[in-house]
């Protein structure tokens, strides 16, 4: 038998984020990470299957405009008896409560029976995220462009941030759809490590940012947040220098190694990351339609 509830008690929410980094093990989530990232628009489920948590599922307004995001997950040896299937209607049920227009989902390349699941909602692929990881050595202090200062990213830098490059950096992203993030979204998900967290100053100006977060493998693994620069700055490597920044923090911190994610169409900063010695490890598809 399969139920299906909200995860609103302690040993759900547990549960939730237990499924999904074994579904998940590139991208796995602590419950503390869980809690931070609720908001009221999103729903959080989990599902038994004779009386054992085997799937969990979220659906909440996406960072792409007009959609939102549904994602049920299910342990592979639970799969094929309709958990998925069970989980999917109330998620959808919940989005098309959200006024959208459409919904996104994503789903590791690797996992096949995903894809076929994903299109049967009438789904189909429309990007990809790479992740690229590099292991941490002994990492020198960077060299700075001329006219540049590299600071770490105190609360109130952050802030000013979103409106010195934040907003222009996920303008200029190559994304399916125009962006959504609104200030109170980059305060929450951005810089949830700020020591690894540094904002580029020119004349005490900010022209660029490179945030760092949290990864649920606890403080020797380190995730990238956005790296951007400004329009009028870009091309003197000041990228560069907030990624040879961050590498630098990271061996100096005990961090082992850092992770990062890139979307389709953004294959120059791909490229800058394996230069520094950044190596690809997977990808996530983007699986976009209308609401089912």
């Amino acid at each position: 038998m399969i139920e299906v509830r909200l995860a609103e008690v302690d040993a759900d929410l547990r549960a939730w984020a237990e499924v999904k980094s074994r579904v998940e093990p590139d991208d796995p989530l602590t419950v503390e990470q869980l809690a931070r990232h609720r908001t009221p628009d999103r729903v959080l489920l989990v599902a038994e299957l004779d009386g054992r948590v085997v799937g969990c599922g979220a659906a909440g307004l996406s960072t792409l405009a007009g959609l939102a995001f549904v994602n049920p997950r299910v342990l592979p040896e639970a799969r094929g008896r309709g958990v998925g299937q069970t989980l999917a209607g109330p998620l959808v049920a919940h989005a098309r409560s959200l006024g959208v227009d459409g919904i996104v989902s994503y789903v590791n390349a690797a996992d096949a029976r995903s894809i076929v699941f994903a299109r049967a909602f009438g789904l189909e692929e429309v990007d990809y995220q790479l992740e690229q990881f590099r292991a941490i050595g002994d990492e020198p202090r960077p060299l700075l462009p001329d006219g540049i200062k590299i600071v770490q990213a105190a609360p109130d830098l952050v802030r000013a941030a979103y409106d010195a490059v934040g907003r222009e950096g996920y303008d200029d992203m190559a994304l399916v759809r125009r962006p959504h993030m609104p200030l109170d979204e980059w305060l929450r998900m951005e810089a949830s490590r700020p020591d690894g967290s540094f904002v580029a100053l020119h004349d005490g100006e900010i022209v660029g940012y490179a945030g760092m977060w949290e990864h649920a493998n606890g403080t020797a693994t380190g995730e990238h947040g956005l790296t951007a620069v400004r329009r009028g700055y870009r091309r003197r490597g000041i990228a560069t220098a907030l990624k040879r920044t961050q590498l630098h923090w990271a061996a100096t911190n005990g961090v082992h190694e850092l992770v990062t994610w890139t979307q389709r169409g953004n294959e120059p900063m791909q490229g800058l990351n394996r230069k520094l010695g950044y190596v690809d490890r997977m990808r996530e598809l983007t699986f976009q339609g209308p609401l089912p």
